[in-house]
């Protein structure tokens, strides 16, 4: 007689929300919403440069009484840089592992839901440095859609060099 596990076959088939983040023209990528803190359009004046960083680091934001580092998502992840000639970014705060950081992206694109199922191996379908970054990718509507890490973007290397 064989054994079904009922709880196992639910929780893999339950549809969980991730923040649609578009990094460049062509490539969008999701981010589990349990590490999303806010999603908001800053100002670039509100975004204090600091000297001596990683080219991807844009600077420190004070919002709500609490100072992130901002990052160039796309630029981190080794694509074009999004232009620091505009009047606003489109910011969204994540949090992983107690560490907050706003992430720069070409446009926030709201909210979907995928199932475990639907994520696949990055391996194969993206290049290798963006592998360290992903949990996988899942192809939608003829799209794949890269499946962000934010534990492994908050504790990233290029973050941490002194």
């Amino acid at each position: 007689m064989q054994t079904f596990n009922l709880t196992e076959s639910l929780s893999e088939s339950i549809q969980k929300p991730y923040l649609r983040l578009e990094l460049t023209r062509d490539i969008t990528a999701v981010l589990p919403m349990k590490n999303a803190q806010e999603v908001l359009m800053v100002s670039t004046r509100r975004i204090t440069a600091i000297p001596n960083m990683p080219d991807c680091v844009v600077g420190l934001l004070n919002q709500r009484s609490r100072v992130f580092w901002v990052v160039d998502l796309p630029q981190m992840l080794e694509m074009p840089a999004i232009d620091r000639n505009l009047q606003q970014y489109h910011l969204a705060i994540i949090q992983a592992a107690n560490v907050s950081i706003g992430l720069i992206v070409k446009d926030i694109k709201g909210v979907m839901r995928l199932t475990i199922e639907e994520i696949q191996s990055p391996i194969g379908n993206v290049s290798p440095g963006l592998i360290p970054y992903l949990q996988g990718c899942s192809l939608q509507q003829n799209e794949i859609l890269l499946v962000l890490d934010a534990e492994a973007i908050v504790n990233s290397p290029i973050l941490h060099q002194n």
